[in-house]
C-alpha cells in the first residue's frame, strides 16, 4: 500500500538561507511572493526527500497549504501560492497536481512572506 507523508509548514528562506521577510500588500509585491513561494516548496521538496530517500517515491501530491503574511486588503493569495503549485507540477508532472488553500495570515514566524506546507502520497 501506498502511505502519505506531511510536512510542517517551511518558512520561506533564501538561497543564503535567511528568511525572506515582509508583507504582501506593502513590502513584497506578488511576482517577489511567487518567487518566494516557488523556493519554499523547493525547500519543502529537500524535505520530503532527507524523510524518505528518493523523490521518486512520491506517487502523488495530494495538497498544498499556502499561507501568505499580507496586509487586510491584499487579496491576492493564490497568484502567490502559484508559485509552490507551478514548481510541484513542474517537478512532478500529471501526479503534482493537487489541491490547495491559499489563505492570507496577519503574521507568519519570522515575519516570514510565506509558509508552505504540504502532504504527498508515497509508494512503500
Amino acid at each position: 500500500g501506498s502511505g502519505l507523508v506531511y510536512t510542517s509548514g517551511h518558512v520561506s528562506r533564501g538561497s543564503d538561507g535567511e528568511i525572506i521577510a515582509g508583507k504582501l500588500g506593502s513590502d513584497i509585491s506578488v511576482d517577489e511572493g511567487y518567487e518566494a513561494s516557488k523556493q519554499t516548496a523547493l525547500d519543502l521538496l529537500g524535505s520530503i526527500k532527507a524523510e524518505i530517500g528518493d523523490l521518486d517515491r512520491v506517487t502523488r501530491v495530494v495538497k498544498i497549504l499556502c499561507m501568505v503574511n499580507c496586509t487586510p486588503d491584499f487579496g491576492q493569495q493564490p497568484a502567490v501560492a502559484n508559485g509552490a503549485s507551478d514548481l510541484l507540477v513542474e517537478v512532478f508532472g500529471e501526479i503534482g497536481k493537487h489541491s490547495r488553500s491559499a489563505v492570507g495570515m496577519t503574521a507568519l514566524p519570522g515575519n516570514a512572506c510565506v509558509e508552505v506546507e504540504a502532504i504527498v502520497e508515497i509508494s512503500p
